[in-house]
């Protein structure tokens, strides 16, 4: 590839659409970068608008069976030059930005309903978790978690003239604290949670329910609860993806 046309040149072109600089077309490596970036690109469209369109979607009338994740495609060819990394940078921050948003509204702001009452909740304690420009998902997020895990809500009690709820989890899925198997013997967390929150922050919440809780540490109760596998869905995405770079920060 020629120094006047670089790789940064093609990873633009491609996302601006613009027609190739003079000379482009006679410069094989660049037009190569070039076609590889518009395959990222018409990948990335895709995957976000998937995600638009489910968004635009009414809630259905009855419970929904849980939705199946959607299909992550690969990149067309491995990336090997730098600009090819800005270009999942983008991809990433594009598909985080649309996924905390969609979490916002699909929980009607913060006020949503259960999802066996046939709409997705996704409480999230109000978003509790926001406070202080910390969203729930993210690596600074679950650096500074106790716990962060999916169950079921195997019972819903309230408690006698308040308007309290007991709710107790059974544990299936469990992200944070991370245990490997061999050193797991007294250091993973209890199958069975309980917690006591006001009705408010889990409205419509019933036995049964699938359920995603974000615990920060020295705290007892969650900052944020998910309720619905539709909802659960578009955090889990930002749990697991957010995940590694957590590893490699520290609370502070």
């Amino acid at each position: 590839m020629s120094a006047e046309h670089d790789g940064a040149d093609a990873l633009m072109t491609a996302i601006t659409g613009e027609p190739l600089p003079p000379g482009a077309r006679a410069d094989a490596a660049f037009l190569a970068e070039h076609r590889a970036a518009e395959a990222d690109l018409a990948v990335l469209r895709e995957q976000l608008g998937v995600i638009g369109h489910a968004l635009a979607e009414p809630p259905p009338a009855t419970t929904p069976a849980p939705a199946p994740a959607l299909p992550v495609r690969p990149s067309p060819r491995p990336r090997r030059r730098a600009f090819s990394l800005a270009l999942g940078g983008l991809a990433v921050a594009a598909a985080a930005s649309v996924m905390a948003g969609m979490g916002w509204l699909m929980s009607g702001g913060g006020t949503g309903a259960a999802d066996s009452s046939g709409l997705d909740a996704g409480s999230s304690a109000e978003k509790q978790s926001d406070a202080g420009g910390v969203a729930f998902g993210s690596a600074r997020y679950l650096a500074c978690s106790r716990l962060v895990a999916e169950g079921e809500a195997t019972a819903v009690e309230r408690l006698p003239g308040t308007t309290t709820l007991r709710i107790t989890l059974s544990l299936t899925r469990v992200y944070l604290p991370e245990v490997p198997e061999e050193d797991a013997k007294g250091s993973k967390p209890d199958e069975e949670q309980v917690f006591v929150v006001d009705e408010n922050v889990v409205p419509g919440i019933r036995a049964g329910d699938p359920v995603l809780v974000g615990v920060p540490r020295g705290a007892d109760q969650p900052d944020f609860w998910a309720v619905g596998e539709r909802q659960i869905a578009l955090e889990r995405a930002m749990v697991t993806a957010s995940l590694p770079e957590a590893r490699e920060l520290t609370c502070g």
